[in-house]
């Protein structure tokens, strides 16, 4: 498996090995063994599937406390997947990095605990697929409005389908401090 480095710290690309011949193809989705070894040592305690039509928008999401971290792809479709830093005290808080997860690339993106998170379809559906590091908490359960202009996310559509929820988040500068994350040093 090839580990790629984004804009933040700890927010990988993970390209596994593909095996394929005229049959079709393998790959290991996870190895805990290998993950240790590219400095991912999460344990994941929940797994989701969620399915959503061409422009939907999902995001920008997070928990806190009881953070989650995410390990997430795509298993049909294509979307825009990013995560942005809202660990309080980061060097790269309110920045954001984005990757293109599709069901032919095969691509994982691991996205730390600490890290708001977000989506977007461009195939006519996609099936997502998510690996968490907590349980859902509803308690915890907040978020930021993905278009944030001081995340200032380079979204690859203009007017996305949201959820009431989605279309309310806040924005990054008017969330409590105790509402986020805190730099683990």
């Amino acid at each position: 498996m090839k580990v790629i480095e984004t804009s933040l710290p700890g927010a990988v690309v993970i390209e596994p090995q593909v095996f394929g011949d005229a049959r079709g193809y393998f790959y290991e989705s996870y190895n805990k063994a290998k993950y240790r070894e590219a400095g991912i040592t999460a344990d994941f305690v929940q797994s989701n599937v969620s399915r959503s039509a061409k422009g939907v928008l999902r995001g920008l999401h997070y928990q806190w406390p009881n953070p989650q971290g995410k390990l997430v792809s795509v298993l049909e479709g294509e979307v825009y997947d990013v995560a942005v830093d809202i660990r309080r005290g980061s060097p790269t808080f309110g920045q954001w990095a984005g990757v293109m997860l599709t069901a032919d690339n095969k691509r994982h993106f691991w996205i730390p605990e600490g890290f708001a998170h977000g989506f977007c379809v461009l195939s006519d559906f996609a099936t997502f697929s998510y690996q968490c590091t907590a349980l859902y908490d509803r308690e915890a359960d907040a978020g930021v409005r993905w278009n944030d202009a001081d995340i200032g996310i380079d979204w690859p559509l203009n007017n996305p389908l949201l959820s009431d929820k989605d279309e309310k988040a806040p924005l990054l500068k008017d969330v409590s401090a105790h509402r986020l994350p805190e730099l683990k040093r």
